[in-house]
Formats: C-alpha cells, sequence, structure tokens
C-alpha cells in the first residue's frame, strides 16, 4: 500500500483526556438535566442522538475545523431543516426520504461550510424519528437541532478555555 502511513494515532495527554471527560460530562449534563426540567411530560425534547457526536468534536477534537461554532450550529440547524423537509414531502418513502436527507444535507453543509458530520445524523433522525419527532414538524429545527446544539456550544466556551492547552473556538465564522 504505497502512499499510506502506518501506525497508530498519536496519543492524547491524560490532560488532553480529563478535559475532554469534563467538558463531554458537563455539555451532555447540560443538555440532559434542562431536558429533564423544562420538557419532561411535554412534546418538546433537548436531547438528539446526534449530540453525543458533537460532544465528540466539541469536546475532543477542539482544533477540528468540523468542531467550531459556525459547523456545530450550521450543521444541525441546515440538516434539521432538510430532515424535516424531507420527512413532510417523501415520508410515504421512507428509505428515500433517508437518503435525500442525509445526501441533501451533506451538500448543503458542504456548500455552506458549515460541515459537521452529526448533522447528518441530525438529518436522518428527523426522517427515522418516531411519530413524536414527526410531530414536532419544523418545530424540531428548533428544539432540540438548534437548543441542544446551543448548549454543548456555551459549555464548550466555559470548559475548553479553562486550561492554557486548550482556546475554544479558533474561528467563529
Amino acid at each position: 500500500m504505497r502512499g499510506t502511513t502506518r501506525g497508530s494515532p498519536p496519543r492524547v495527554s491524560g490532560t488532553e483526556i480529563m478535559w475532554s471527560w469534563i467538558g463531554a460530562f458537563l455539555g451532555i449534563a447540560a443538555v440532559a438535566w434542562l431536558n429533564h426540567f423544562f420538557f419532561e411530560g411535554t412534546d418538546l425534547t433537548l436531547m438528539l442522538g446526534s449530540l453525543g457526536a458533537s460532544a465528540v468534536l466539541v469536546y475532543g477534537a477542539v482544533r477540528s475545523p468540523l468542531a467550531q461554532p459556525r459547523n456545530l450550529m450550521g450543521g444541525h440547524i441546515l440538516s434539521a431543516i432538510v430532515g424535516v423537509t424531507c420527512w413532510k414531502l417523501l415520508h410515504q418513502y421512507p428509505w428515500l426520504a433517508e437518503a435525500v436527507a442525509v445526501s441533501t444535507a451533506i451538500a448543503l453543509m458542504h456548500a455552506t461550510r458549515t460541515l459537521h458530520p452529526p448533522g447528518g445524523a441530525t438529518a436522518l433522525i428527523a426522517v427515522i424519528g418516531s411519530a413524536k419527532v414527526h410531530s414536532l414538524g419544523f418545530w424540531y429545527v428548533l428544539m432540540p437541532a438548534t437548543a441542544g446544539p446551543l448548549i454543548l456550544l456555551v459549555v464548550a466556551l466555559l470548559v475548553n478555555n479553562i486550561p492554557a492547552s486548550r482556546r475554544y473556538p479558533e474561528i467563529w465564522f
């Protein structure tokens, strides 16, 4: 295999692991606590499966272009709009709605320079989600696809800037 590098990825320091864990814990805990406190028993939710992948990026790969605020927020919001639109227009063909949602979300994120891999999951969840998710309609864009990442962002701004070895964000827009 010509031109490939062999070996393991570089090691991450224990300190970096600790700050990634603290950030992810606090970010997901904030979303979960606010969800429990304000939205339990309602049709709204703050928790979205794709936020787990966003947490990996914004707390574990803070320098990645994919983890920057523009990508975090834009990727989720645009993908949620695409996902809800695909469900509304193509729900009679779920397989097609799923494929169009993810592929269109990727294309739109590329076109707007907001590529955030968890956005693909946000689009897909809008299509494959439960009747409760589908009943949200375009509210899904606001709750959870905007509010959830916004909470992660606020926590990332606080936690990722505590140690001198981390600076977040590297770029806003």
